[in-house]
């Protein structure tokens, strides 16, 4: 698959996995959430449109209500479950309630549930996965990155795509998966 395409570039380096291993993982997930960046960049846009071309066919996919990487998901899986903001109340809560409700959803799936993500930013300071949704959605800045250390405080498996000049924070026990001329996606230990 060409870049354009949003395929991984990949490096000559000693690279931890391939373009079909990354394939392989992502069509392995029965339930996939997905969440990223609202105002993504267009190599945050080519890694997700990717991404879930590859999940399998019957896979369900649950996303949220936004722009961005959010509309990404619900475009290219139609059948997706779209959890709206507007029903989980009024005020900025709500965006972190329909956040938390999107996780849990895919959590709840077992083992084969995966959580994708691009968020299109560094980790905010002092954010770390747990698994309670009030100390990861507590005023961080960034929703696609308190969704994700719920996921992996919740024990879900996650894959993420970065740009280039941004890594995990070492404790999230993120690795290196595939990586790319523009980005690099990054995985939980069983992943990588």
């Amino acid at each position: 698959m060409s870049p354009q395409h949003g395929a991984p570039l990949l490096l000559p380096a000693a690279m931890p996995a391939s373009v079909s291993a990354l394939s392989r993982l992502l069509r392995s997930a029965s339930v996939v959430g997905v969440s990223g960046s609202r105002s993504a960049a267009p190599g945050c846009v080519r890694a997700i449109t990717w991404a879930v071309r590859q999940f399998a066919p019957g896979a369900s996919v649950v996303t949220g209500c936004m722009s961005g990487i959010d509309q990404v998901a619900r475009q290219l899986a139609p059948s997706a479950l779209v959890l709206h903001a507007a029903s989980f109340g009024r005020g900025r809560g709500r965006f972190a309630r329909r956040s938390t409700a999107v996780v849990r959803r895919v959590a709840a799936s077992g083992p084969s549930a995966l959580w994708v993500s691009a968020p299109g930013r560094a980790c905010p300071a002092g954010l770390v996965p747990s698994a309670s949704s009030s100390a990861c959605f507590a005023g961080f800045g960034s929703g696609s990155w308190a969704s994700l250390a719920l996921a992996l405080g919740l024990g879900v498996r996650a894959l993420v795509w970065l740009p280039v000049s941004i890594t995990p924070p070492p404790s999230w026990g993120l690795g290196l998966v595939c990586a790319g001329r523009a980005g690099a996606w990054w995985g939980t230990p069983n992943m990588a």
